[in-house]
């Protein structure tokens, strides 16, 4: 009897594209879970063909259920720290080349469409915008998009939709005389 193995997690990761502009973040990443040593691999596993080899990550504490203080990645130990003061959405991994890797750490309860809205957002070069600017611009753009639909849903519902019947038939650009209107 063999053991089948699960396949490795994939990170759903979006970086910047390499240029000279730099900005605060350099992408975004969509973990599945808030389970920090399930996520973490697979994560430093993606960045390391730009960033080299990463050797310490630094969270808030405030977004993950616990925070272990070493994650074995491929072929070595990632040191993890946490800190209070730093940005919570927001992870700072460092690299033994001295690279330094800013993300914007989306929930994964995030929806499909706003992680997309979210992840193009951090990867856009030379962004002045902060991790937690991102987070709050995004949560009003949610909450304005669930407003307009309910609106639109009780516009449909509440029997507004019908357009009024017109007074005068139109014609092309020209109205019709109805028979006992003295004007022509």
């Amino acid at each position: 009897m063999t053991a089948t193995l699960a396949p490795p997690l994939s990170a759903r990761l979006s970086l910047t594209p390499e240029t000279t502009l730099v900005g605060q973040l350099d992408g975004a990443w969509w973990p599945e879970s808030r389970d920090l040593e399930a996520e973490l691999p697979p994560l430093i596993d993606a960045l390391e063909g730009r960033f080299g080899r990463i050797t310490r990550v630094m969270v808030n504490p405030t977004r993950w259920s616990v925070v272990p203080h070493k994650v074995a990645a491929t072929g070595h130990i990632v040191h993890v720290g946490w800190f209070t003061e730093q940005d919570p959405d927001k992870m700072i991994l460092l690299s033994y080349t001295v690279s330094r890797c800013d993300l914007l750490v989306i929930p994964p309860e995030t929806e499909p469409a706003a992680a997309a809205r979210l992840m193009a957002a951090a990867a856009t070069p030379g962004s002045i915008l902060t991790a937690g600017v991102l987070m709050s611009d995004e949560t009003a753009t949610g909450r304005r998009m669930r407003d307009a639909r309910s609106s639109e849903d009780a516009w449909e519902t509440d029997g507004g939709s019908a357009r009024p019947p017109l007074r005068h038939p139109v014609v092309g650009a020209r109205m019709i005389a109805m028979p006992g209107n003295p004007r022509r």
